[in-house]
């Protein structure tokens, strides 16, 4: 029997310096034999290099590279840059001789809707989710080589998202909308560490058992008031707008059977935990 050939295991992870790759940083406790390596346009990261600079010469070789990095506000043409980043990340995961690399893709390429599939057509209703869906179209032209490509259609990570900065005040309600059943926003979300722990999983899965696009969820979506509450902060409701959207979840079956070893926490205090929990990391 030929002896199964070894693979690098380091993790090349590009956007260290995002709100997404902070709490990850924070997150990633690195099990013998999977080394992270974090690269940012300016520090702290391991590799300083910029989209469109030429690569570093001594350029580590790794098994997988996981691309955080992305335009999430500005103008539909700042936007844009989402998809240049699909090339530079392609070259940079050749020049690495990654097997395979995952992108950063958002549950906003959906729109409105509850137990949203990967297999549900897209109809985003923001620049952001417009702007992610064309990016996983770039990843998809991509020509077919030596690096697996698969899209992760991320739920709202706590601590990284629009509510964070609010949870985060040390004044002031936190303000939510209030619909006409009475009831608020309702999310798909996942915790920073449990984010790490799917990211480490998929890292290690034989590249041709990735599909092309996936659902990272946690297994049941919260309420934005749960999550309010859980982190003790005062709440003041709002009336919501007529272009308010109430809910947007995720069915997170086919990330459930890829990774059916996982536990990935469901209530709104477990999430608020591990949040808090890596941001007093030191």
């Amino acid at each position: 029997m030929l002896a199964e050939m070894r693979h690098d295991p380091t993790v090349l992870i590009t956007g260290a310096s995002g709100r997404i790759g902070t709490l990850l940083r924070a997150a990633w406790r690195a099990p013998v034999g999977l080394r992270p390596l974090w690269l940012a346009r300016r520090g702290p990261a391991d590799i300083l290099w910029s989209p469109g600079e030429p690569l570093p010469p001594d350029l580590p070789r790794c098994d997988t590279v996981i691309a955080l990095w992305g335009q999430v506000t500005g103008t539909p043409e700042d936007l844009v840059a989402n998809i240049s980043l699909v090339r530079h990340g392609a070259v940079l995961a050749r020049a690495c001789g990654a097997r395979r690399m995952l992108h950063l893709s958002s549950a906003a390429v959906y729109g409105p809707g509850t137990a949203l599939t990967e297999d549900t057509p897209p109809t985003p209703t923001s620049a952001y989710g417009r702007a992610k869906l064309a990016m996983e179209a770039a990843v998809r032209a991509l020509p077919r080589g030596a690096t697996r490509h698969c899209c992760l259609r991320l739920a709202n990570v706590v601590g990284a998202d629009s509510l964070a900065p609010a949870l985060r005040a040390q004044s002031g309600p936190v303000r939510l909308d209030r619909f006409s059943d009475g009831t608020g926003p309702l999310r798909s979300y996942i915790a920073p560490g449990d984010l790490a722990q799917v990211l480490r999983a998929l890292s290690e899965l034989p590249p041709d058992h990735l599909p092309g696009v996936l659902n990272v969820t946690a297994p049941a979506p919260v309420t934005m008031e749960s999550l309010v509450r859980a982190a003790g902060r005062p709440l003041l409701w709002q009336p919501a707008p007529e272009n308010a959207v109430q809910a947007v979840t995720l069915d997170g079956s086919s990330l459930a059977g890829l990774l059916p070893f996982l536990y990935l926490t469901q209530t709104a205090q477990q999430m608020i935990d591990d949040w808090h929990s890596l941001e007093m990391a030191p």
